[in-house]
This record gives structure tokens, sequence and C-alpha cells, in this order.
């Protein structure tokens, strides 16, 4: 989905009083992509002492670099274009394995109710389930269904933060889908 008129003048406002070292700009920038930034690296680097060093690495990078970024693309696609490329970079420093893993099969949707308590707790709990599953995922699923679903980026803009083609991109989330929908199936039919 493109960027609306005003968000893209408010992202350019924002860009330009962090490139003049404004800092309380920084932790606004901070505070608006810091979930976006912890979904991109959380959904390839497991541990959490790692989790946390490469973000802050990534909103230094984007403190360096805001001067550089020409608008060509959302600033958040901007920012989860250098996020994923530190995570990605962190894991081949650490030597883990990053091309499809052996697949595993997954997939939800989440539907909160809030009329009925009950329900919500169980539609808490699959959300969970569902996460869970989503992190048993090759790492490539991870992030496209993340992406996806949770930062509500389209193709083209997933494509640019991975810089993945978007036939790609496209062909990643139909099959996490079905990977996530058989794991779905398998675990409610082990509760019956």
């Amino acid at each position: 989905m493109p960027a609306s008129h005003s968000e893209m003048n408010d992202d350019q406002a924002l860009a330009s009083q962090v490139a003049q070292g404004n800092q309380p700009a920084f932790e606004l920038l901070i505070r608006k992509h810091q979930r976006l930034v912890a979904h991109m690296v959380g959904r390839l680097v497991n541990n959490p002492e790692d989790l946390e060093e490469i973000c802050q690495d990534v909103f230094l990078k984007v403190y360096d670099k805001i001067s550089e970024f020409n608008f060509q693309s959302k600033l958040s696609t901007w920012i989860a274009t250098i996020a994923y490329r530190h995570a990605i970079n962190h894991l081949r420093k650490k030597k883990i394995m990053i091309a499809d893993l052996p697949e595993d099969k997954n997939f939800a949707e989440q539907f909160i109710s809030d009329s009925n308590p009950h329900e919500t707790l169980h539609d808490i709990e699959m959300e969970e389930l569902t996460m869970k599953m989503i992190d048993q995922l090759p790492p490539q699923y991870k992030i496209v269904l993340t992406l996806y679903h949770l930062e509500d980026m389209n193709y083209a803009e997933i494509g640019q933060a991975t810089g993945m083609p978007e036939g790609t991109v496209k062909n990643y989330l139909f099959r996490a889908r079905h990977l996530l929908k058989e794991k779905v199936k398998t675990y409610l039919a082990k509760e019956v």
C-alpha cells in the first residue's frame, strides 16, 4: 500500500530532524519503528542478547545513514531493509544456515472477539500457538509472513526490504501459509 501524502511528509520531517541531530526526533523514530525492527530481526535471530544488540545496531545505522535516505520508498521499508541486512549479516558471521531449512508444516489467522472472555482467552492462546508455529518455519517464510501480516507491507515493499524478487515473495507467502495451515490442522486433530 503506497504511503499517504501526509505520512510521507511526516516521515520526511522526522528524517530531516534526525539528520540534523535532533535527539527527541530520533527517540520518536525509534518508538515508531522498534516493533518493525524487532519483528524483522526476531524472525531470523533466536538469541535474545544478539537480538537486542542487533536492534540497537540497526538504529545506529539508521541514524548514521538517514541523511542519505531519498524517499524512493517509505521510511519503514528503508528501516526494514537495514534490519533485514543486519540480521542476515549476523547469521553469516555466526555461520548459521539461512538457506531453506527442512520444511516444517504451518499457518493460522487470528480472530479476536471482545464479546466472550472465554473466546478471547482461547483466541489469545491460539495466537500464541500460531506465533510458535511461525517460529518453526524456515527464516525466509517467517520474514515474509511477518512483514505481510504483522507489518502490513505489500509484495513490492517486502521485496524492497529483503531484496527478494516479488514473485519469490508471493511464492514464499503462499508456501508459508500452506505449511502453517497443515501444522494447525495437525495440532487441532491431536486436540480432539
